[in-house]
């Protein structure tokens, strides 16, 4: 779909439809206003009838109003114009989206930019619109036999700018917007592909079709016997009950030179989580093929890089394989040594992710990196906890966590920090190694990164557990591509100018 900026007079545009705003009390936005007159008041008289109220969500489609050339008019309701928030004016878009998508419509304009939101400018509308205009229209439909015939046949969205003078910095704004679109639609793609499809060789490949589109991304995948020599024996102490082969994926975006220090992402890629031995309940187990989306988001977030080509060094990091029970699986009770030397006693092999992670937290040491994110559907604790708004965020750098928390309030992507206290660290004590992979059931998103904290001592780190934000279940299941926008800000954030 092609979305672009014009200045445009809106009763003189000719379109399938214009979008504009109508708020709480019959109010109409300066367009509508412009729409009223044009037709000889037309809209008014409707609005006294009482079709509309101008109420959050609501949304009245008029055909062929006199005076205007477009054939329709789509009225949204924007509720009181004083409280439009972030979560409001994201929920307005969707709402004009699904209005849209089951019409007949092949193009629009809209008029949401003219709307106004306390603290945001022009160019933060362009992008909250066009990032989720693309995640309303997203289907995944890849492995159905038969394409979906309500699908939306919408080609093209313009988007209102009042003034010509700021077309140009709309443009910038727009070409960030749709990059990350990019990279979450490709998140979201990744996580929605079952397992037998999306495996870590899958995966790795992806990541170098992507580099193969970008020359300043090199992209190295490290085998079994690599990862071995590396002496990564907590990862591959996962990978031990499957017959796929566990891959170590290394993408290296380079916008800067050489000597200029990288950030780093890690992505928690375990393409099927059964639970191990410590096998998890059947009920959902279907939705472990989401337990790659810190991987996937990962990737996507690269992907969004390898488009707009910021100034600025990035490696991302995903240890990936599989976790399923088998007679060469770990045991409870067994004990690896990690990357670092570090001896874990596995007491729940379904804590598997940080398992994989610690050795991931170690190998990112050789970057010498600026920073550390790591991304993991790590724990439902985490989900307890803050539920599916917010993903979790801990780590040893407060500078690096208020920056993720900066991105994520700007962008919508939000994350709420957790405490990660002293006091955690002794619920992972172990009679026979060095710790526990669990710290039982008290504080679990807490033990969990309190686990990985002993591996990132030498990084400025911080943990997302976005277990509660990576995929929606029942009616609407399916991956949310959630944190590429917060990840892709904060990269942008720290960019050179």
């Amino acid at each position: 779909m092609d979305v672009s900026l014009a200045t445009t007079q809106a009763e003189q545009q000719n379109s399938d439809c214009l979008v504009v705003a109508i708020f709480e009390g019959k109010r109409l936005s300066p367009t509508a206003t412009q729409l009223d007159k044009a037709c000889g008041g037309g809209i008014a008289r409707l609005l006294k009838r009482g079709d509309l109220e101008g109420k959050l969500g609501q949304c009245l489609l008029l055909h062929d109003l006199s005076g205007i050339v477009a054939s329709r008019v789509l009225l949204v309701g924007c509720g009181k114009e004083k409280d439009l928030t972030l979560t409001a004016f994201k929920n307005v878009i969707r709402t004009a989206c699904q209005q849209i998508a089951n019409g007949n419509i092949k193009d629009a304009v809209c008029y949401f930019t003219e709307i106004d939101i306390i603290g945001q400018g022009l160019n933060w509308k362009i992008r909250r619109i066009t990032e989720t205009l693309f995640h309303s229209l997203y289907k995944f439909e890849q492995l159905k036999s038969s394409k979906d015939k309500s699908k939306s046949n919408l080609r093209k969205v313009t988007l209102h700018v009042e003034n010509k003078g700021d077309i140009k910095s709309g443009r910038k704004a727009l070409a960030e917007a749709s990059a990350i679109a990019s990279g979450t639609s490709l998140a979201r793609d990744l996580g929605n592909l079952p397992g037998n499809i999306c495996t870590p060789s899958y995966l790795a490949d992806q990541a170098k079709h992507i580099a193969k589109t970008c020359k300043q991304l090199k992209v190295t995948v490290l085998d079994e016997a690599q990862i071995k020599k590396l002496k990564m024996g907590s990862f591959l102490s996962v990978a031990k009950g499957s017959r796929e082969a566990p891959k170590l994926i290394v993408m290296e975006y380079q916008g800067l030179t050489a000597d200029d220090k990288p950030h780093v992402l890690i992505g928690k890629g375990i393409t099927f989580d059964a639970g191990g031995i410590s096998i998890k309940p059947a009920a959902k187990m279907d939705e472990m093929k989401f337990d790659m989306c810190g991987a996937a988001s990962v990737i996507g977030t690269m992907q969004t890089l390898a488009e707009l080509q910021p100034r600025i060094n990035v490696v991302a990091i995903v240890p990936s394989c599989e976790n399923l029970p088998d007679g060469n699986a770990n045991k409870p009770g067994d004990i690896v040594t990690s990357m670092s030397g570090q001896t874990i006693e596995i007491l729940n092999t379904d804590a598997e992710g940080r398992l994989i992670l610690c050795d991931a937290l170690t190998y990112a040491e050789k970057f010498k990196p600026k920073s550390v994110i790591d991304v993991a559907t790590l724990t439902g604790a985490c989900v307890v906890a803050l539920g599916h708004q917010a993903a979790a965020v801990l780590g040893n750098d407060e500078t690096v966590i208020n920056k993720i928390l900066d991105a994520g309030n700007t962008t919508g992507d939000r994350a709420w920090q957790m405490p990660l206290w002293e006091e955690y660290q002794e619920q992972l004590n172990s009679n026979f190694a060095d710790m526990a992979n669990i710290g039982g059931p008290s504080a679990g998103a807490i033990t969990a990164a309190c686990f990985l904290s002993r591996y990132a001592k030498k990084l400025k780190w911080a943990h997302l557990d976005i277990a509660g934000v990576a995929w929606d279940s029942g009616q609407n299941k399916g991956a949310t591509g959630r944190p590429v926008t917060l990840l892709s800000q904060y990269l942008l954030n720290q960019c050179k100018k």
